[in-house]
């Protein structure tokens, strides 16, 4: 498990008790306007800034930055202006962007920086500079563990302090307490989706969660034995072909009152995806090591309410497999049972993130009796032609679980888009030889029929959303917050949903 970051990298201080060195970053609106900390820092080189922006064309756009080298009149090796734009349009998550993008300003050799977490009008409000700290936080992550050679030029020093100073001191830290919880519960997530599969494989994916009994998280797994007594034949089904052994782990979190119902968040698992018999291209296959983003997503909540002490019970369960092509592989044309009793014809064994999906959401469901199910799975590459890789595809039941997915996504800017649910789908989906069949068998709406599957294991009166993350649980295109491959796509998210609508 990745720990909770301090404090971003360094403390919170005010500005008067610092001799700005090193890296001195502050930021300017779009009329280029500084705080009056800020103007104090800079003293003279305010002037060497003004005519800086004049030749760069710099005006303070939201996200541009000026940089100065050795800027006269300063201690500092190097000044960074970032341009905010309207200061009265800003909100929560761009604070969180403007931090991860004052911390890759920082050269990878810089070992002190300091942050001015200041607007025009005068200090930041506690929330906003924590918010800053927790954008660094994620934005200086990196998954290196297994590069052995560097060049001098990537080397970074040994310690790197990032001081924010702030005017409010004790309300920034105070603010940061909760943000460093769900940014460790972010890393946690990118550390299990970097990782190769020859390293996390199901076996260990479930000893790695045990970590988070060390945080008051019950956890307890499930071997084969068991699945194989419960009937878990779905989810079975797809690991047989693996010399790997499922596993499907239980996680509870018991911050609420022990008489409320807990709400359960559903991840799928698939440590490595060759799509089985119906084996998948060779071109990219390597990034089927992420296919399990929505367990490492479940698995960084789960981490993120035990850090912060959210006052909320919530189940984790995650089913985690490995979809592997040997002489024992389940086949095209096989007929299973499913938990729940209702029977499946596999049509297309790469169509198995939803089989995984079927027997874990019915088991929790039918243990738990949660006041709500969130699902989350890399499952379709329909999804991303739908929606490319700026929203996950979002399949509810309940309008008011779909309303409350929507704002904390547009909140937190892991965005969601609802998709239809109809029965006009079922058709697609149903078997001449069995109840159902594991895919529609044909290009069309394939991220609606597998939603449409995942449905007839849900009872329809419980509020169900199943979030399809294919375009966004591991991402190559990078952004403010993020470096890595791994996203931790939907911490945030799910985080936000619990804090804003089911804490006491």
């Amino acid at each position: 498990m990745a720990d909770a970051p301090k404090l971003g990298f360094g403390p919170f201080a005010a500005p008067a008790k610092l001799g700005p060195s090193g890296v001195l970053i502050v930021f300017c609106d779009d009329a280029l306007k500084f705080g009056p900390a800020t103007r104090a820092a800079l003293g003279s080189a305010s002037g060497l800034v003004a005519r800086a922006a004049k030749a760069e064309r710099f005006t303070g756009k939201n996200g541009s930055a000026l940089e100065l080298i050795v800027p006269e009149g300063l201690k500092a090796a190097r000044l960074v202006v970032i341009g905010t734009g309207k200061t009265a349009d800003l909100k929560a998550k761009d604070f969180v962007k403007l931090g991860g993008l004052a911390l890759g300003k920082l050269p990878v050799s810089a070992s002190e920086a300091t942050v001015f977490a200041e607007l025009p009008k005068g200090a930041m409000k506690p929330g906003q500079a924590a918010d800053l700290a927790f954008g660094a936080s994620l934005r200086a992550y990196a998954f290196d563990r297994y590069k052995t050679k560097r060049k001098d030029d990537e080397k970074p020093p040994a310690s790197r302090s990032v001081t924010v100073a702030v005017g409010d001191v004790a309300g920034a830290r105070k603010a940061y307490e909760s943000r460093a919880a769900i940014a460790g519960g972010v890393l946690t997530a990118r550390d299990l989706v970097n990782e190769p599969a020859n390293v996390l494989y199901p076996e260990e994916f479930a000893r790695r969660t045990l970590a988070l009994k060390k945080s008051g998280v019950a956890v307890e797994v499930l071997d084969v034995k068991a699945m194989e007594k419960l009937g878990m034949r779905a989810l079975l089904g797809v690991g047989q072909g693996s010399s790997r052994e499922s596993r499907v782990v239980v996680m509870r979190w018991n911050g609420g009152r022990k008489a409320d119902a807990p709400l359960a968040f559903i991840g799928k698992g698939v440590c490595f995806d060759t799509g089985g018999i119906s084996i998948k291209p060779a071109a990219s296959m390597e990034d089927m090591k992420g296919d399990m983003a929505g367990a490492a997503c479940v698995v960084g909540l789960m981490q993120a309410l035990a850090a912060r002490k959210a006052k909320v019970n919530a189940v984790g369960v995650i089913g985690v497999v490995e979809n592997m092509p040997d002489g024992n592989a389940q086949r095209p044309g096989d007929i299973v049972t499913s938990m729940s009793g209702q029977t499946i014809e596999i049509i297309n064994t790469d169509a198995e993130g939803r089989l995984v999906l079927a027997d874990v959401i019915w088991y929790a469901a039918q243990r738990f009796k949660p006041k709500f199910i969130v699902d989350l799975a890399t499952l379709t590459g329909a999804i991303i032609v739908a929606l490319g890789q700026e929203y996950a595809g979002m399949f509810a039941n309940d309008d008011k679980l779909a309303e409350r997915l929507t704002k904390a996504g547009e909140d937190t800017g892991e965005k969601v888009w609802r998709m239809p649910l109809a029965p006009e789908y079922d058709k697609m989906i149903d078997s001449k030889f069995a109840d159902m069949k594991n895919t529609g068998g044909s290009r069309w709406g394939g991220a609606i029929t597998a939603a449409q599957f995942i449905k007839r294991f849900v009872d329809d009166k419980t509020p169900w959303a199943h979030l399809d993350i294919a375009g966004t649980g591991f991402d190559s295109r990078h952004n403010d917050i993020n470096k890595s491959w791994g996203s931790g796509w939907g911490v945030r998210l799910l985080d936000r949903l619990v804090q804003d609508y089911y804490e006491k």
